[in-house]
């Protein structure tokens, strides 16, 4: 049935719920549990958690694989809930789904398994070669159409895994956990597929993943869950730059590893003398010059002592952590104090202090708030100046988490 969403989703839950009931002695499971999200056309969308968090189950409900017991979820403007398996059928051909296991067919090419989505949909034979000769162009595998699955890499049976949900022309392409069984340089592969399906097909991603790696390569915006919740929701560079929740912040180090450990700091302390610290990095206004500008007036010189900066949806984040000295190499002279207060006006500072005098950094505190924390442009307050680039470093220039 026709339902109204907010304008421009393609996906909305609303209050959506779904409870496993109890078995034997066992307690009943809230997996997901008062859900409210909006997911835009044409977006690649992240939903991050740790295991148990719901994940899984909320982008079962987008396919009604998973009916909710309480809520709804809105699907291209179609409400699931209470539908029959046969009003269901249209709404799944417009979903595509890819699987961390791929789930191939092993008794079928690379062709077959291409081609057997459009056999239940009752293609003709000419349209189903015509339309499987162009989607293993599309993700490179034209050379194994004939080819069974026990002869094909973890990446190439993903990749066919990937043509075979493109295969009925879907809105939507939901991948759970699709690249968790993958190295590292093949998930760099099949994210950069997942870009193309949606950049040049306008195809909408739903990412589902416990790899902030993942978020951070290819995500829009991004939804963090825990206990069945979404605790925070928003651009995925602010949720990066500025995470509320400490279950974010958790995933957020995972991924970045650019701030010194207490262990690094105490082997940098025995080899610098200087000031420590940390000052953030972005592109959200202005540059190193900012931070070059400080130190110069206030006649200090800035060494990059450990950092990291990263590309996070296509744009720099990280930090850099220097060494400041005044002319004579003291790190408490009153010029270096005051080129901390200055640094302070233009970025993020983190003062680890001085190998005779050390500062232990006080973290930021958690939101009380069990609602969901959203982070949109129009409610966040205007950030700090960072550096993005210049005398400092590169945004491109650094391997992250390097102490020099």
């Amino acid at each position: 049935m026709p339902a109204a969403t907010t304008s421009g989703a393609i996906i909305s839950f609303r209050e959506a719920a779904k409870v496993f009931p109890a078995r034997g002695r066992g307690a009943e499971v809230r997996a997901v549990d008062g859900v409210t999200l909006d997911i835009r056309a044409g977006e690649i969308f992240g939903v991050i958690g740790y295991s148990g968090a719901g994940k899984s189950t909320l982008v079962r409900l987008v396919n009604a694989l998973e009916t909710t017991t309480s809520g709804t979820v809105v699907v291209d403007g179609t409400d699931l809930t209470g539908l029959s398996e046969a009003r269901l059928r249209p709404v799944r051909a417009g979903i595509g789904m890819i699987f961390q296991q791929f789930n191939l067919l092993s008794s079928r090419t690379v062709t077959g398994n291409v081609a057997y989505p459009l056999e239940v949909a009752g293609w003709s034979k000419t349209r189903r070669r015509e339309r499987v000769r162009e989607l293993l162009d599309f993700v490179g595998l034209a050379d194994k159409a004939d080819v069974y699955p026990s002869k094909l890499s973890g990446g190439q049976k993903q990749r066919v895994g990937i043509a075979r949900a493109l295969a009925t022309n879907p809105k939507i392409l939901l991948a759970d956990e699709a690249t968790s069984a993958l190295d590292p340089e093949t998930t760099h592969d099949v994210l950069g597929l997942l870009q193309r399906v949606n950049r040049e097909l306008g195809i909408t991603v739903v990412v589902i993943t416990h790899e902030m790696d993942v978020v951070r390569s290819v995500c829009h915006r991004v939804a963090v869950m825990e206990h069945g919740k979404v605790v925070e929701l928003g651009d995925a560079y602010q949720v990066f730059s500025d995470p509320r929740q400490d279950v974010t912040r958790r995933f957020v180090a995972t991924a970045l590893k650019d701030r010194p450990s207490a262990e690094v700091l105490a082997r940098l302390r025995t080899r610098h003398t200087g000031r420590i610290v940390t000052v953030g990095v972005d592109d959200v206004t202005g540059s190193s010059a900012h931070v070059t500008h400080v130190l110069r007036e206030h006649g200090v010189d800035g060494t990059i002592v450990f950092g990291g900066i990263t590309e996070v949806a296509e744009r720099p984040y990280g930090s850099l952590t220097l060494e400041l000295v005044a002319d004579h190499g003291a790190g408490d002279d009153p010029r270096v104090e005051a080129a901390v207060a200055g640094l302070r006006a233009v970025t993020d500072v983190v003062d680890h202090g001085t190998a005779r005098d050390p500062l232990e950094a006080v973290p930021a505190p958690a939101s009380r708030s069990t609602e969901p924390v959203e982070q949109a442009k129009s409610d966040l307050p205007t950030p700090r100046r960072r550096p993005g680039g210049g005398p400092l470093g590169s945004p491109t220039g650094l391997v992250e988490g390097n102490d020099l």
